[in-house]
């Protein structure tokens, strides 16, 4: 049973039944779509394979604004954006630092730490991209639903006093987004006018405001960031060209 967390990431201690000393503490945990945490390994086994066949088959590889991997297969881009694929990513790279079967050098040429073989700051930023593509768009994501996710998944072991462990994350909001920029929909006058506009991602999603953390209270913090680049740039998506 996963113990719970207070709103600092501290453990509750619990009676010999296993409910909280001081229930005051116990912070009630939205989990909204990361519900497919509770997914049979089956379905997540099945998800990690379809997720390494298109980055296997990709000829070129980016990332969006949020930070998701994107894959040119066949001449066309395709957003590794499925809830279940990118949580299987998730408990993979969360194991060890590497997700195992990726193979196809075009990816891990940019993106060596995925294979690299030790848990880096580098794999926890691309794990928060990978989690955040996991939730709910919509909801904000807190400390405690991200650590209780982490321990229904298996990334946490609290039965045995085992946690991965945050301590190397040091997030800064501007760093991670002040430079990037999304192509969206934008009603700039309010009157109904929508027009494509490049937009700067730290001043459009987040009006230009920094935010920083360091361990646990950081990696939740990048985590919700890209959740909510996620949800802006579904919201303002231009529409796909269609063809006659």
């Amino acid at each position: 049973m996963p113990q719970p967390i207070d709103a600092d990431g501290n453990l509750i201690p619990l009676d010999e039944e296993g409910h909280p000393i001081d229930e005051s503490l116990v912070q009630e945990v939205e989990l909204s779509r990361l519900n497919v945490a509770r997914s049979p390994d089956k379905v997540t086994d099945r998800a990690l394979a379809e997720a390494l066949t298109a980055l296997n088959a990709a000829t070129d590889v980016t990332t969006d604004a949020a930070g998701r991997l994107v894959v040119l297969i066949d001449g066309e881009w395709k957003t590794i954006d499925s809830p279940i694929e990118n949580m299987a990513l998730y408990i993979d790279l969360m194991a060890d630092g590497t997700i195992d079967g990726l193979t196809n050098t075009v990816v891990t040429s940019k993106f060596a730490n995925l294979v690299d073989g030790q848990m880096t700051a580098a794999d926890l930023q691309s794990a928060a991209v990978l989690l955040a593509a996991t939730a709910d768009k919509f909801t904000t994501l807190t400390l405690d639903a991200v650590m209780y996710v982490n321990n229904l998944l298996g990334v946490n072991d609290p039965a045995a006093g085992e946690y991965i462990d945050l301590t190397s994350v040091s997030y800064d909001r501007e760093t991670i987004f002040g430079d990037v920029t999304a192509e969206v929909l934008i009603d700039p006058e309010g009157d109904g006018t929508w027009t494509v506009q490049t937009v700067n991602i730290f001043d459009a999603v987040f009006d230009g405001e920094d935010a920083s953390g360091t361990a646990a209270a950081g990696y939740t913090l990048a985590v919700d960031d890209s959740r909510a680049v996620i949800n802006y740039i579904h919201e303002y998506e231009v529409p796909a060209a269609t063809t006659n």
